[in-house]
């Protein structure tokens, strides 16, 4: 039994070595790799009393990474967050409806892809300036929103 929790440790410490990870991930990760289920969730446990495993922390590095990186709307954002195994409870605290940066991070997408937009025609640069920024998870609001607020026309693509 003790051989098989300092094996547990050693390949968490390991796991955690590469990149911050939630407490499903990692218990996940244990299974998957022979641990009992006993074994996995005192291992955990363990890292999270000397706090190596802190979901909340990992929450906000997520929200941040989502927003600032890879200017995701919050909705996207979130999802990115809860697809790394952080509980909802947590995710809700973090995430609060905030528009405002849904439209800022908008506009600085849609002002980088003008630059590349420039050659095409207007039609085709639309299409595309909205579809990547539906992709990235704003909503019809917003995108429009950016739209207007660019005065999204035929003279801004030449």
């Amino acid at each position: 039994m003790k051989d098989s929790h300092v094996k547990a440790k050693q390949y968490a410490l390991k796991l955690l070595s590469y990149r911050g990870r939630s407490e499903k991930e990692l218990t996940t990760r244990l299974k998957i790799k022979g641990i009992n289920e006993s074994v996995a969730s005192l291992t955990v446990g363990y890292l999270k009393d000397i706090g190596l495993i802190d979901d909340f922390s990992l929450a906000e590095t997520l929200k941040r990474e989502a927003l600032t990186a890879k200017l995701l709307s919050q909705n996207a954002a979130k999802k990115y967050v809860l697809n790394r195994g952080i509980p909802h409870d947590i995710v809700d605290i973090i995430f609060s409806k905030d528009e405002d940066a849904d439209f800022d991070n908008a506009r600085r997408i849609a002002e980088k892809k003008l630059r590349i937009l420039k050659d095409y025609p207007y039609k085709v640069a639309k299409r595309r300036l909205c579809n990547l920024l539906s992709r990235k998870g704003y909503s019809y609001e917003t995108i429009m929103k950016v739209l207007k607020e660019r005065n999204f026309n035929e003279e801004d693509l030449k």
